[in-house]
């Protein structure tokens, strides 16, 4: 409904819900203040129940960003962006996100851009690199946009 999906449901499927941004063609529904300078909306659907039950209970879409400053490591709980709390109008601690142990955990998610028809582009490596990039190319015969 907010983007233009040119790729199969089951690439779809395969990537969503998870560590992946989709970078697609928004369409005319989305709210046009959001990202205003691009024909381009990221999607993402996460794979922790808390905020997919959250997003349910949405009518429409939620634009968020990480909790975090830019180029940072990417932050698991609430506590580790307490500097930011005076900035923010609600804080919801859903439990961490991820093995805080981990520093894959904190890269982040992988994003590509599939706005291209049987292409992509990788916009950020992310924690999903690989497993993302192998199912473009292999399982959906996609080939990598040239810088």
């Amino acid at each position: 409904r907010y983007c233009h999906v040119n790729v199969p449901d089951e690439l779809l499927r395969d990537l969503l819900p998870g560590p992946v941004t989709l970078v697609l063609k928004r369409s005319e529904e989305l709210n046009k203040d959001l990202n205003p300078f691009t024909s381009l909306v990221g999607v993402r659907i996460p794979n922790h129940p808390f905020i997919r039950e959250l997003a349910r209970a949405c009518s429409g879409p939620l634009a968020l960003t990480s909790a975090n400053i830019s180029c940072q490591a990417s932050t698991l709980t609430v506590t580790e962006f307490q500097d930011l709390w005076p900035q923010l109008s609600l804080i919801i601690d859903g439990g961490p996100i991820g093995d805080v142990q981990s520093p894959e955990c904190r890269l982040g998610s992988t994003v590509v851009d599939l706005s291209v028809s049987g292409k992509f582009t990788i916009i950020r490596p992310g924690c999903a690199l690989t497993s993302t990039v192998e199912i473009l190319r292999q399982k959906y015969g996609l080939i990598p946009e040239s810088s």
